[in-house]
């Protein structure tokens, strides 16, 4: 049998991609677009709220409607190497942050390497702005006995009173205001915002997760609070009934409303700004909701220092079924490489 030499290099690139370890990350290269040239960084790992699914679908629409590259990252099973958000402990792929212009955040109870947080962390020092979504408030629990020196990121941290999430973000973990899996939220516009440029072309936020007991600090400018609903029907009345404060004071559900957007400016440790945009609101199934979408597609513009443009595109790119959040409901044997987009993209 005469070997054809032609065929050699065919047959080594087929084999090289038979052989090659899936990837843990999924990178979605952008089209032309406004954000040319600025990378995000997505940060996906909780047990609760399918970051792992809507994140993907946020970066999709960056790439391929705004012209940025986007990475995404995700907490891996090293058994299998599949998506499983319960492993705290793996986020492969960290040095992606070294070359972030944005940080954009899913994540709960991390407890990172301490070779992997070190991106995180020099990324923030670095004053990258952020965009933190739901349980990112708690991004991070080190146990009680850990020596690593990013345990004071920890949400209950005494050493940095409320670790990364009251420090940085302007709020950790306190309570679900709303009843959890029952009463929805209604985002109304904070009196006073208005104008805000991040703002243009949002009018009004829903999403079927519950508002968050929630006071973030006196530098923070609010955006939106959460009018509780009776149901999780977004056409649902407001709810209507006295709860206890963490104070211990009685006040309406809804009067006041708690915040569940706003922004701060951050002067970091190191001296650098970080711009920060937070919202406890954020699953998975907040995402179809247009208005929050562009409400975080325009955080990003102003991440990256881009003009917010009037009315952004945030059209769903592909499918998008979200599944419902809640604890062991992560969809299981999927790879990073399962949520590439189509050779044409779309």
């Amino acid at each position: 049998m005469k070997l054809n030499f032609r065929l050699l290099p065919l047959l080594a690139a087929f084999f090289l991609a038979a052989t090659a370890p899936a990837a843990d990350t999924v990178v979605y290269p952008p089209k032309a677009g406004p954000g040319a040239g600025k990378h995000i960084v997505f940060l996906t790992g909780d047990e609760e709220y399918r970051g792992e699914e809507g994140l993907p679908q946020l970066a999709k629409i960056l790439s391929q409607r705004h012209g940025f590259k986007c990475t995404v990252l995700f907490a891996i099973n090293p058994k299998d190497g599949t998506i499983d958000p319960s492993v705290g402990g793996n986020l492969p792929g960290a040095e992606a942050l070294d070359t972030a212009d944005i940080i954009v955040m899913l994540l709960r109870f991390r407890a990172w390497p301490d070779d992997q947080m070190k991106h995180f962390v020099d990324a923030y020092l670095a004053g990258k702005p952020i965009i933190a979504l739901r349980t990112s408030t708690h991004a991070f629990n080190y146990p009680g006995n850990s020596t690593s020196p990013y345990a004071k990121y920890s949400y209950g941290s005494r050493a940095w009173s409320g670790g990364f999430g009251k420090q940085v973000l302007g709020e950790t973990w306190v309570n679900h205001w709303a009843k959890h899996k029952i009463e929805a939220t209604k985002g109304l516009v904070e009196k006073g915002a208005e104008n805000d440029p991040l703002l243009r072309g949002v009018r009004e936020l829903f999403g079927d997760t519950d508002v968050y007991e929630a006071y973030p600090t006196a530098d923070a400018k609010i955006l939106f609070r959460g009018q509780a609903l009776q149901t999780l029907q977004e056409s649902s009345a407001p709810a209507n009934y006295l709860r206890k404060r963490r104070d211990g004071q009685e006040q309406g559900i809804n009067d006041p409303m708690m915040p569940v957007v706003w922004t701060r400016l951050y002067k970091n440790e190191a001296g650098n700004t970080n711009k920060i945009l937070c919202t406890t609101m954020g699953s998975a199934t907040d995402l179809k909701n247009e208005d929050l979408r562009r409400l975080l597609v325009n955080a990003c513009y102003w991440g990256a220092n881009i003009g917010i443009p009037s009315y952004a595109n945030v059209e769903l790119v592909g499918e998008f079924h979200p599944s419902m959040y809640g604890f062991g409901g992560a969809r299981k044997g999927v790879k990073p490489d399962d949520l590439a987009l189509p050779a044409q993209g779309k």
